[in-house]
């Protein structure tokens, strides 16, 4: 983890907080990702020739993802490519942010082409707060008869086809992107997105690993957000894109590729809106830890209660505990591999109902979460410790504790409740203790 070299942060997702700073624009890198489109890819390359960010801080990269015959790029436009091994539009899109220089990077598709304010519009966030992760407005358009210098701000309203309601109705429901939460990464389509060089790199760019159609802008956007970027709408840079929206696409092929889709993000994203209820089949998350010294036969029933809710999650306990429930391959003793969205340690065992541990989980999730929710039994005493990854790497990257709210309330009013010492495991799981 480190520190951007440029730039300012605000609390939460407050991006609109950001102060202008005195001094030039950024140096911005487009990266136009392509395969097999030539006419669409000439459309968008005379579109930005015509871009209203200076010239001299705008360089743009074509990143071709194994088309059979080199695309045509005009002199000043930089060409990159990849084998054909698939689709591969994650690793193209890495391939030309690393083949540029610019401190911001703009991602577009060769078949969305963007009105002359685009890039001006797009880079001025990720410039200012470098944790920001930026989409643009895409606009749908029939532009197939239209000749390729007609200006798209011209064509683009001429030719207009629907949107998807969805994304206008997610977009209006959280003030463009203002109020976010765990479940947003939905709105950020990568063929009109913005970042900083610098959370691109933190971020480790796109997963390479997809190869089908879809999923990896999601996946980006998802894990971003976890790791602490801001999630922002920028409604006046607009694009077009040449032809309808895929959701708007029935065929039975397009139906296996949107299922092909959804496993391969349930795979990958442990956020609502993506990881499966009951099937294990994605990520481990939340962490689940127990304080030290606590009766196991408790720990066992705070663990039941738990996991019965939250199935996905993994648990690290010491190893005796480990050891009585060797065969659950979501326990074990050693620490993970990897950060964890959710982290819930049980300062002393506790239970609740199904609806009772997704509400810790929910509260994590939703906006305006806070970095700890410390929820205390009768007494006043710490019952459960909640942490969402994504508000503690924003405050320690920055040195900074008010960037996200500490908050204590009662368990009770999430429905979790202390085990009541010397419970047997026997009666919790005959229903009777």
């Amino acid at each position: 983890m480190s520190r951007p070299p440029q730039g300012s942060t605000v609390p939460g997702n407050r991006w609109d907080l950001a102060a202008p700073v005195p001094g030039p624009p950024p140096s911005v890198t487009v990266v136009v990702t392509h395969y097999e489109q030539p006419r669409e890819l000439a459309r968008t390359l005379h579109a930005l020739a015509r871009q209203t960010h200076p010239a001299d801080r705008l360089e743009v990269v074509v990143a071709d993802d194994g088309s059979a015959t080199p695309p045509a790029v005009p002199g000043g436009v930089r060409l990159v490519r990849q084998p054909d091994e698939g689709f591969r539009a994650a690793a193209a899109r890495n391939l030309g942010a690393s083949a540029g220089t610019g401190e911001v990077l703009v991602f577009l598709d060769a078949d969305t082409t963007p009105e002359p304010g685009y890039v001006a519009e797009i880079s001025r966030l990720p410039h200012l707060l470098p944790e920001a992760l930026v989409v643009g407005r895409r606009r749908h358009a029939d532009l197939a008869g239209v000749p390729v210098d007609v200006p798209v701000e011209v064509a683009g309203p001429a030719h207009e086809l629907p949107s998807p309601a969805w994304l206008a109705d997610g977009l209006e429901r959280t003030r463009g992107l203002l109020d976010a939460d765990d479940t947003s990464y939905r709105f950020v389509l990568s063929a009109v997105a913005a970042c900083s060089r610098w959370l691109h790199a933190e971020t480790g760019g796109f997963d390479e690993s997809f190869r089908t159609y879809g999923g990896e802008d999601w996946e980006w956007a998802a894990r971003a957000w976890r790791h602490g970027a801001l999630l922002a709408h920028e409604p006046a840079a607009v694009a077009w894109h040449d032809g309808p929206d895929f959701a708007g696409r029935t065929s039975a092929a397009d139906r296996d590729r949107a299922l092909a889709e959804t496993l391969a993000l349930a795979r990958r994203v442990p956020a609502p809106g993506a990881a499966p209820r009951g099937l294990l089949v994605g990520p481990r998350d939340p962490l689940v830890t127990v304080a030290d010294g606590l009766d196991p036969a408790e720990v066992l029933i705070a663990l039941d209660s738990l996991l019965a809710a939250l199935p996905s999650a993994r648990v690290q306990v010491p190893p005796p505990l480990a050891g009585l429930l060797a065969g659950d391959p979501r326990v074990g003793s050693e620490p993970p591999p990897d950060a964890p969205a959710w982290h819930l340690h049980l300062d002393r065992p506790a239970r609740g109902t199904p609806v009772a541990w997704r509400a810790v989980v929910d509260r994590l999730a939703g906006p305006g979460a806070p970095a700890a929710l410390r929820l205390a039994g009768p007494d006043g005493a710490a019952l459960v410790t909640a942490r969402a990854l994504r508000g503690v790497r924003r405050q320690e990257r920055w040195g900074r504790t008010d960037l996200f709210p500490d908050l204590t309330e009662p368990a009770a009013d999430l429905g979790l409740a202390p085990v009541p010492e010397g419970t047997s495991l026997e009666a919790h799981l005959g229903g009777w203790g």
